[in-house]
């Protein structure tokens, strides 16, 4: 059984669309830097799991895809590079800080979920993202999951 996740991401920064576009439409989704998120990419996520594509930063934020995790937790390189945006002077290969996982595009959603309309689901009242809402990598319950797809029209 695959587990469910939210990922957020800003679509100035890395959309949908950027994912789809990608080689194999797939993508790492490196520049992680919560420790809470980290872990779960680290030792929970794992190839095979679905997750809610969530655009964030924007007039109206929302799930709109999902995509598929294809590599589980490895380093994130980019906290090694300095001239990456992610740099962490703290992170080194031999003792990585940061973790980051692949994912591929599966699909856009028939219309996007939005945040306004989550909060207005009384069975989503306990989802992390109405809870935790800063945390970028978030687990999502397989009802919650469930009924997202329903919203969405799937």
């Amino acid at each position: 059984m695959p587990n469910y996740w939210l990922f957020k991401s800003e679509p100035s920064s890395f959309s949908l669309d950027d994912l789809k576009s990608r080689p194999d439409a797939t993508e790492h989704w490196d520049g992680v830097r919560n420790f809470q998120a980290r872990n779960f990419l680290r030792d929970q996520v794992q190839v095979g799991d679905q997750v809610l594509f969530y655009h964030s930063n924007t007039a109206e934020p929302g799930v709109v895809g999902i995509a598929e995790v294809v590599r589980s937790g490895y380093p994130d390189f980019t906290a090694f590079d300095p001239n990456s945006k992610y740099f962490d002077p703290k992170s080194s290969p031999e003792r990585p800080t940061w973790y980051m996982v692949d994912v591929r595009f599966v699909r856009e959603l028939p219309r996007p979920v939005t945040l306004a309309e989550l909060r207005t689901i009384p069975e989503l009242s306990g989802m992390a993202l109405l809870n935790r809402s800063r945390l970028s990598v978030q687990p999502v319950r397989e009802e919650e999951w469930e009924r997202i797809m329903r919203l969405a029209g799937l």
